[in-house]
């Protein structure tokens, strides 16, 4: 999900950071970002929240090239 990571590097926050944010581990926002697995909607709406954005923002990427 590279619209994860985007939007994680435009807001200046780590994976740490935003795991923490999130209340996820880190190591499944860098599965999410590398795209070895896909986030369930309770993990969506806690990454949104935790970059300020809507979870449309997120799935945004996605919905372009389906």
């Amino acid at each position: 999900m590279k619209k994860l990571r985007a939007l994680r590097e435009l807001k200046g926050m780590t994976q740490t950071e935003l795991s923490v944010s999130a209340n996820v581990s880190q190591s499944l926002i860098s599965d999410i970002e590398n795209g070895r697995v896909s986030p369930t909607v309770r993990i969506l709406k806690n990454l949104a929240r935790a970059l300020g954005v809507s979870v449309a923002d997120l799935l945004d990427e996605e919905q372009q090239s389906a």
